[in-house]
């Protein structure tokens, strides 16, 4: 239970599926800033990929990593990796804004980047970044663990495909976090380094907009931040909300704060509520609030009635199966460049243009 009350080392595991051999796919690890890289390694080895080394200039991070990983080689250094031939894909959680510089090293090495959320604190380094992929042709992933990492979520989007409930006209996502506040490192309340609460977790309710409407674009209509109850921390913004319209007419409101009670026996209720023309979707995403702590529970009301499906461990996560048949294949079926852009371009947009309520 306390892992699951733990936000930033939440690292879901799921069903073994490989999708290359042994050494078929080679993964150098980095940057173990965020406990998240716990969960990207895990996604990667369920599907097969080999992690051949880790990296990082704190012996701490590395050997707290290896407590969980305990069989992977540790690196001399970050050049080590990047200049390994047989490296495919580097992984790395770094500080939020060191991510985008060390994407572009990575990839001017010759290799694709697999980085935690959000990938760009601000929309030059969104731009630079952009210039690298073009010049490299290397492909830079941002783990949105959210949709990516949660199996109800998951579940949502095939429901969706299937046109059970029709066209999607709005979304609604809530993603409270728990704060932890005396747990948490000196960057996570300087906001040059950490980028704005809506362009941090925020990142991972625009994506999932955009992927459950189909959206490839969307209008900032309004957003807004505020400091409530942290004032000895000035930086942080505790609470933000924003509104979007996509291109297909499309609305989505979110809201995504750090007030997650003690009480609450997973790190944050978060949901996505999902309205089409022929029915709705509610994902309870890490538990079914009063009635069970175990999460994935996905609640579909359509013209034949009303369906509660519990699918934790169900489903899997399939999109580390698909980013490492994307790298080798050169191939976009996990999620294309462009929609990982515009999901950071408009979680920068929402924060640029906040109003500061508080």
């Amino acid at each position: 239970m306390a892992q699951k009350q733990d936000g930033m080392n939440y690292a879901p595991t799921g069903k073994i599926k490989h999708v290359v051999k042994p050494g078929e796919f080679n993964v150098g690890v980095t940057a173990l800033d965020h406990g998240h890289i716990n969960g990207m390694t895990n996604g990667l080895i369920e599907a097969g990929a080999t992690i051949k080394y880790v990296y990082d200039p704190d012996p701490d991070k590395v050997a707290s990593y290896l407590e969980q990983f305990p069989d992977i080689t540790v690196a001399e250094s970050l050049e080590q990796i990047l200049e390994d031939e047989d490296i495919q894909l580097v992984s790395a959680a770094a500080i939020p804004n060191l991510r985008s510089e060390l994407g572009n090293k990575v990839m001017r090495s010759g290799k694709d980047y697999f980085t935690d959320k959000t990938g760009f604190t601000t929309l030059e380094q969104l731009e630079e970044t952009k210039k690298v992929v073009a010049e490299t042709g290397q492909k830079y992933w941002v783990y949105f663990s959210e949709r990516l990492h949660v199996e109800g979520a998951v579940f949502a989007g095939q429901l969706i495909e299937e046109g059970r409930i029709g066209d999607v006209l709005q979304i609604t996502g809530f993603g409270p976090h728990r704060l932890d506040k005396e747990k948490r490192p000196d960057w996570f309340f300087n906001r040059e380094q950490y980028g704005g609460i809506l362009t941090d977790i925020g990142s991972h309710q625009i994506e999932q907009f955009l992927y459950y409407t189909g959206n490839e674009n969307a209008e900032v209509l309004h957003s807004k931040i505020a400091n409530y109850a942290n004032p000895d921390t000035p930086d942080l913004d505790d609470y933000g909300d924003a509104t979007l319209v996509g291109d297909n007419g499309a609305s989505f409101f979110f809201k995504v704060h750090w007030f997650t009670p003690d009480g609450l026996p997973t790190w944050g209720d978060g949901r996505t509520f999902i309205t089409g023309t022929k029915g709705s979707i509610e994902i309870r995403k890490y538990l079914n609030l009063g009635e069970e702590d175990t999460g994935d529970h996905v609640f579909i009301v359509d013209e034949e009635g009303v369906e509660h499906h519990k699918v934790n461990g169900q489903i899997g996560f399939p999109f580390f199966g698909e980013m490492i048949l994307d790298c080798i294949n050169r191939t976009e079926n996990a999620m294309t460049q462009e929609h990982i852009f515009k999901a950071q371009e408009l979680c920068l947009l929402c924060q640029e243009q906040a109003i500061k309520i508080k």
